[in-house]
């Protein structure tokens, strides 16, 4: 199949907000692909290349200019783009950046502009179409004529949608309930929505929910198998090497086979009762160190309580998988029960209660020692990995800041047309009329919002610049705009030295001026 028609047919996803639409858009394509494209028309779908992260970034592609192919004559495949792709990925070394330019110039000759604006994004993971893998999932089942829930459970526990994609189209409903929880091989993480307080969370769940602490670190799944153990974030990336203190831990436990979900998170006190800041414990978490090696003496489980763990620590809330028995489908509880026979100490901290009362005890409590939230989780409920069902509940404080816009980046794929990412700033308190840089944000944007922004930006605009591949249209300061946000970092990247957290936008304020707007100072305090 040509390169083309993937390219087409994103485009059509992202045009539609009809979710029906968008799915059989995909699933005809998919019908359409031979066996041995269809895992890279499904990796191309969803903008994750089969390969990875290739080494190719926004600088590399933003300094290509090379001619497009015409628009009538097509010629790449998608096979074609695949190949590249692995070359790209192989590519490292002295010179390797004048090779990968070049290795990428030949790809792009064969492109038309539209492939060529497909390929820029998909290489640097910015193919925002509107193809989330949720609905890819769906257009999988539609195309294979199989079971929805058969592909989401194969999805699941393969940790390869491409891959279970094939078998869908080779061996049909049975194939997929082969599929199994494979130790040593991630299974994607059972993910939770929001809710305003733990009284709508319990409502939302119904019954009785187990409520837990949330922790404010890096989310992890750990397998062992006898001697090897694996450790994996929530994209499935194995992080074994840097996170030699859980390594050992893991290694450590008196059992042969075990699957754990839960957090690597680090402390800011000495006596390990007060969580680091989300920022520091993610600087750690990268820190690369050597393959971790199997201790001489493994440490004696009675002593578990107190043993050294390395630079980051653990807790974990969940079990998969105890000594040959998969756990996905017990109850909650259940689960609950092994999972505190087997980590002890390191279970996050948690209450079964339906008693909101009893619940905003667990939330106040976990706030106190310096945690995000809790989560409120349906006490009978399966271990669903891969969904955001309803039966987990995240809440946690929401905190805001009036804050005003200074530029904003048009969009692309469906917001293309619309002014959309905002940049935000805050008032410098020392100098009256100026203002701060914070952060940008896109999120929370409703196609109204987006469309009267776009017509009010342009009239306040003091000129455009292209930056990378990305028009940024400049603005007077006169707008104020309320963020709700988890928190605040540390960052080099703005001249404030603070960045805002998962900034969503809320509403306009017309009724504030700028010279109302939150100061740097108050931005830096929530640090």
């Amino acid at each position: 199949m040509l390169f083309a028609e993937v390219v087409a047919a994103s485009q059509e996803v992202a045009s539609t907000r009809a979710r029906s639409r968008k799915i059989a858009t995909i699933a005809d394509l998919l019908r359409r692909v031979d066996v041995e494209e269809l895992p890279v028309a499904v990796a191309c779908i969803t903008g994750e290349p089969r390969q990875g992260k290739i080494g190719v970034g926004w600088r590399t592609v933003s300094q290509l200019e090379v001619p497009p192919a015409p628009d009538d004559q097509p010629s790449l495949g998608i096979l074609d783009v695949d190949r590249t792709f692995t070359e790209l990925a192989g590519i490292g070394g002295p010179g390797s950046q004048a090779l990968r330019a070049a290795t990428l110039t030949g790809l792009y000759e064969r492109a038309t502009a539209a492939e060529q604006w497909f390929l820029g994004r998909l290489l640097v993971g910015e193919l925002r179409q509107g193809a989330l893998a949720g609905i890819v999932t769906d257009a999988v089942a539609q195309s294979a004529d199989v079971p929805l829930a058969a592909v989401r459970r194969a999805a699941m526990l393969a940790g390869d949608l491409p891959r279970v994609a094939v078998i869908a189209r080779r061996d049909g409903e049975a194939g997929l309930a082969a599929v199994r929880l494979a130790l040593l091989r991630p299974v994607q993480p059972m993910l939770a929505q929001t809710a305003e307080s733990v009284a709508e969370a319990l409502e939302l769940v119904g019954g009785a929910a187990s409520v837990e602490w949330k922790l404010d670190g890096a989310r992890i799944q750990v397998h062992r198998a006898g001697d090897e153990v694996r450790i994996y974030t929530r994209n499935l990336n194995d992080v074994t090497s840097r996170l030699p203190g859980i390594f050992d831990l893991i290694r450590g436990l008196p059992l042969q086979q075990v699957v754990l979900d839960g957090e690597a998170i680090g402390w800011g006190d000495e006596d390990g009762e007060r969580p680091d800041r989300f920022q520091h414990t993610m600087s750690r978490f990268g820190r690369r160190s050597a393959t971790p090696e199997v201790p001489e003496n493994p440490v004696n489980p009675g002593d578990l309580a107190t043993a050294p763990i390395g630079d980051l620590d653990a807790r974990f809330f969940d079990i998969l998988h105890l000594d040959g028995e998969d756990l996905l489908d017990l109850s909650l509880v259940e689960r609950l029960l092994r999972l505190e026979q087997v980590v002890g100490p390191w279970r996050i901290p948690g209450q079964i209660t339906s008693d909101p009362v009893v619940a905003q005890a667990v939330l106040d409590e976990a706030l106190d020692v310096g945690h995000e939230g809790v989560m409120v989780k349906a006490a009978g409920s399966p271990y669903e990995a891969g969904r955001r069902g309803g039966a987990w509940r995240k809440v946690k404080p929401v905190r805001t800041l009036d804050l005003v816009v200074l530029a904003a980046e048009w969009g692309h794929g469906r917001r293309q047309g619309w002014l959309s990412n905002l940049h935000l700033a805050a008032r410098d308190p020392e100098r009256p009329g100026e203002f701060v840089m914070v952060g940008k944000c896109f999120k929370g944007l409703t196609d109204e919002l987006l469309t009267w922004q776009t017509e009010k930006f342009q009239e306040l605009a003091v000129g455009e610049d292209k930056g990378r591949d990305e028009w940024v249209v400049h603005v007077r300061p006169e707008l104020v705009v309320e963020i709700a946000l988890d928190g605040a970092q540390k960052s080099t990247r703005y001249s404030g030295g603070v960045a805002l957290r998962f900034a969503r936008v809320r509403r306009y304020r017309p009724d504030k001026d700028p010279s109302e707007a939150d100061t740097i100072d108050t931005v830096r305090a929530l640090l």
